[in-house]
Order: structure tokens, then sequence, then C-alpha cells
């Protein structure tokens, strides 16, 4: 629980950050923003898969699953973009109540492809956290905090719901990477196939705001911020993943709004309402009956170790038993050996008497 709220305290960082750029800057480039983010964690994972040995290699993996990874790399960055892209054309409302929409996506996904069996409890806790959204919703309305553009509802909403379901399904992947490969190998090419394809959609799309950025020492420090928290998000979302599931980890992240909002009574001047706190311990209440039960993954057999190696004490436990097999089989041979040698000796003292008489 603690980490999920972390997770949700540096999504609050992004968020905070990024209104900063948007609002007292002016500065709108998303893709920008994601290739700081993606070249970080190329420097740091992507640089570790080199340096492995044997089928960790970053050789060996793009020899046999390069195009899964690029498409992954793909999902998670066009993922990134929409509802970066939703806030021009649709309200901030619509984008909390739309980007649920990953939870119903992520359970449906996990049923198919991860064979996850979800209990009745597991049902009314998201429908307690999803109350928990509502009720935040409704504070924002009633604080007339229901920011961002209306000039394209439609359009809005459905990038909201594209980004909604491709994060479901970078979250799916994930979630069987982690869980069954490498948390290392997840991360390196995520951060090589998205740094290649955020740079050229930057190129493409963002070139002429990039150029137009007056470089100074505070935008680069909250481009920094964001970064950073987006890394750390990026660096720690696997472990918490790989301790509980993807579900329960984006059911934490409800709240990562909530900090936002508390965020911007002190930065933004945002009107604050009881309704907050309300949602923020309704929230809480579903994630935590969410987790009481486990849910059921027949399909994923998790890792020994975090780089997803085979488990030694297995294998030694293996060798030992081979080794207890193979000393009683010599033990046995060395008896039935004494015994030959003590039957031929019989045999021999019979034949001998045999002679005499």
């Amino acid at each position: 629980m603690l980490m999920g709220q972390g997770l949700s305290a540096l999504i609050c960082g992004t968020a905070v950050t990024s209104q900063y750029l948007a609002s007292v800057y002016y500065l709108n480039t998303p893709m920008l923003q994601s290739l700081i983010n993606y070249i970080l964690l190329g420097i740091t994972y992507t640089t570790a898969l080199i340096f492995r040995r044997g089928d960790g290699n970053i050789l060996q993996i793009l020899k046999t699953k390069w195009w899964k990874y690029l498409l992954l790399g793909l999902t998670d960055v066009e993922a990134n973009y929409a509802v970066v892209k939703a806030y021009q054309y649709t309200t901030l409302t619509s984008i909390q109540l739309l980007d649920c929409f990953i939870i119903p996506v992520l359970m449906i996904l996990s049923w198919f492809f991860l064979k996850t069996r979800y209990r009745i409890i597991h049902y009314v806790a998201v429908c307690i956290c999803l109350a928990g959204v509502g009720a935040m919703v409704g504070a924002d309305i009633l604080a007339g905090q229901d920011q961002g553009s209306s000039s394209d509802i439609l359009l809005g909403d459905g990038l909201v719901l594209v980004s909604a379901t491709l994060y479901a399904i970078s979250n799916v992947c994930q979630e069987y990477t982690v869980k069954n490969l490498s948390r290392v190998e997840f991360l390196g090419m995520v951060g090589l196939f998205g740094s290649i394809i955020s740079a050229i959609q930057l190129a493409i799309l963002e070139h002429n705001e990039v150029s137009k950025i007056q470089w100074t020492w505070e935008i680069a420090l909250i481009l920094a911020g964001y970064a950073l928290c987006m890394y750390g998000f990026y660096s720690f979302m696997p472990v918490v993943i790989k301790m509980s599931s993807a579900t329960a980890v984006n059911l934490s992240l409800l709240t990562g709004d909530l900090f936002s909002l508390f965020c911007g009574l002190f930065l933004f001047q945002y009107a604050f309402s009881g309704l907050y706190i309300v949602s923020l311990v309704v929230i809480l209440v579903g994630f935590i009956m969410f987790n009481t039960v486990p849910t059921l993954n027949p399909a994923l057999a998790p890792a020994s170790d975090e780089e997803g190696w085979d488990n030694h004490a297995a294998e030694f436990d293996k060798d030992s038993t081979q080794g207890c097999v193979d000393e009683i089989t010599c033990a046995q041979a060395e008896q039935d050996q004494i015994k030959s040698q003590v039957n031929e000796r019989q045999t021999s003292r019979v034949v001998i008497n045999s002679v005499k008489m």
C-alpha cells in the first residue's frame, strides 16, 4: 500500500511540473518530456543489458523478441502522448472519469491473457474505488475547477479512452514480463524503443515548439523534475506490480489526482472541498479491500529473483538429490559385488569338497 502511494506521489510530481510548464511558461511539449524519460531509462537499463552475458544480453533479446518490444514501446509512447493531447480538447473532469476505463480493460485483459481469476470482493473493491473517483470529480465541479478545453469534447474523450486502453495493454505486458522474465529487460527495451519512437515523433510533431523554447534555468529545472519523477515511476512500478498486480497498482494510482489537487491548493490556489478527503478515504478503503484477498494467477510463474534467472536453490536441491541417488546406487553396487564374491567363494569350496570326496 505504501509503495503504491509512493507511485501516486511520483505521478503527482509529473502532473504538477507539467502544469507549471503549461500554465506559467506556456510550454506544451509532451514528446520532449517523454523523450527525456526514455533516454534516462535507456542509459540505466539498456546499458545494463549490453553488459549482460548469455540469453539476457541485449543482442540475444533483440534476435528473438525485437518486434514484441517495438510494439510495446510504441504502445507506451502513444499512451503517454494521447492523454496529454486530450487536455487540448476536453475537460479535466472528463479525463479523470474516462481515465478510470483502464481498470475494467486491465481486468479483462488479465482474465484472458494472464488467466487471473477475481473474486466478488475484488469487483466490489473496484466499484468502491470508482465511487471515490466520482466523489473527486464532484468536488471539482462544486469547486469550479473543471479546467481544460472543450473545443472538441468527443475527440478529447476518445483520446482518453485510447490512452487508457493502451496503458492497460502496456501494464499487462509489464506484469507478464517482470513476473516471468526480468524487470531490467522490460525497462531496458522500453527505454531503447521508447527513445527511438519519441525522437522520431518529436522531430515530426514538435520540432517547431522545441525550437521556440526560451531556455532558462527554471524551465530546465522543472523539466529535470518531471523527468526524475517519471523515471522513478517507471523504475519502481515493475517492483510493485511484481509484488501485487497491474490492476492493484492502478487502483492505488487513483489517489494521484487527489495528491495533485492537494498540491494545487497551495501552488495554483485551487478551492478546497471536503469531498476531496472523502474521496481519498473511499479510494483507500477500496484499495485495501482489493488486496485483502489475493487473486489467482495460474499462468504466471514468478521468477526466482529480480533478474528472472533460474532458481539456484532448486538446482542445488536437485543436484543434491541426484548425488544422494548416485551414492545409494554405488552402495548397492558394492553390496552386490560383495555378495557375488561370497557366492563365488562358497561355490569354490563346494567344488573343492566334491573333488576331495
